[in-house]
């Protein structure tokens, strides 16, 4: 499994713009695609304008159509402007909890 893991940090001016367009490409890429497994959206309670993603894709090529859709190029576009900093780390899921 394909795990991405990406930290954001946006204008505090935008932050709830920000967290509520991220709520909706959690949604859209869940319910788009199919080799999106899990999109978590978390918010840190201290600094709410630090949003952090959890993703999981059946494969790398899986991430590949998602950073390919319609939907997540319109969310980049739109978001753009809001975000201060963005760090994404790759990671493969080793260990399946559900066994």
């Amino acid at each position: 499994m394909h795990v991405v893991v990406v930290h954001f940090e946006t204008l505090p001016a935008h932050s709830q713009a920000f967290l509520n367009r991220v709520m909706q490409q959690a949604k859209d890429s869940l319910s788009l695609e199919a080799g999106c497994l899990v999109f978590d959206v978390c918010m840190n309670e201290d600094s709410p304008n630090k949003i952090f993603l959890y993703e999981i894709y059946s494969s790398a090529a899986e991430f590949e159509v998602h950073l390919n859709s319609n939907h997540y190029q319109t969310f980049a576009a739109e978001t753009a402007a809001w975000v201060i900093d963005k760090q994404v780390s790759i990671y493969s899921k080793i260990i399946d909890n559900s066994l």
